[in-house]
């Protein structure tokens, strides 16, 4: 599709009538609006197939993404959602979650100026926003610092298109192909290294969480590769297990470096980093 984001698909003008939008995200793959109506204030996404280039593969899955995610969000009981399709995929209708991502809410701490560290009550909210998605039987998938929305006394674990758990309709399932390298399990990448496909645990979402919080808090990425790095390069440092020698200060840098361990089996589960950091 063009570079120019799309129009608010017809169905959800339809249906929302909104008063007000504002485009929050124009990428391959996605749009996301934020929408207000008579009914309250909504987020709706568009996903779109992405072409293939030289160096990127064809991914016609993004286009299921939001019919898929709303499935998830039906699973977990989340009210307020819709689904449907459009000329260039999947649409979804979901409650709009009021926040600042985990990267800029942290953002003070990394000036060089800081005089504060990052705080542990936002780094416990994390732990169980992600502790209460897997008590209902789901891992996530796709843990990352723009997934992560801080608000007043909680964080809000959006973008569930990838999530495992239940049952979601054939007709908008597709296999996991991993997520962003940089926050990828090693278990993950050496599974999508071989086959392409790989299977989302509990364990590949601490160690995630625990990537978002370390390049959050410090701004240094978990495992060390060229910023311009393909992706199998990527890929292939992260199943190495190429860590950067650098830690966030403190009980949070304990607690993160435990999460980040290379073998699954010696990741704390998210009930000891709660422990860990409270």
């Amino acid at each position: 599709m063009s570079d120019a984001p799309p129009h608010l698909p017809t169905a959800v003008l339809d249906t929302l009538r909104p008063t007000a939008h504002r485009l929050v995200v124009h990428r391959r793959g996605s749009t996301v609006w934020d929408v207000t109506s008579p009914h309250g204030r909504h987020a709706v996404k568009l996903g779109h197939p992405i072409e293939a280039t030289p160096d990127w593969p064809a991914q016609p899955w993004t286009a299921l993404a939001p019919a898929r995610e709303h499935a998830v969000l039906t699973h977990l009981g989340i009210d307020g959602t819709a689904s449907g399709t459009s000329e260039h995929g999947t649409w979804n209708v979901q409650p709009w979650r009021e926040g600042t991502d985990l990267h800029t809410h942290w953002a003070p701490h990394r000036q060089p100026e800081a005089t504060t560290e990052p705080d542990t009550d936002t780094a416990l909210a994390c732990v169980k926003a992600l502790a209460d998605l897997h008590s209902r039987g789901w891992v996530h998938g796709d843990v990352q610092p723009a997934h992560l929305l801080i608000a007043p006394g909680r964080a809000h674990l959006i973008d569930l298109a990838l999530a495992r758990g239940g049952p979601v309709p054939t007709a908008y399932d597709f296999p996991y192909h991993g997520c962003l390298v940089h926050y990828e399990a090693p278990e993950v990448a050496r599974s999508v290294l071989a086959s392409g496909e790989a299977e989302p645990t509990p364990e590949a979402d601490v160690y995630a969480l625990g990537a978002a919080l370390l390049i959050s808090a410090t701004g240094w990425r978990a495992v060390e590769y060229p910023d311009d790095a393909p992706r199998p390069v990527q890929r292939r440092a992260v199943a190495n297990g190429r860590r950067r020698p650098v830690r966030a200060p403190g009980k949070l840098g304990d607690a993160i470096d435990a999460m980040l361990s290379h073998r699954p089996g010696d990741r704390p589960t998210l009930h000891q980093v709660h422990s860990a950091l409270k």
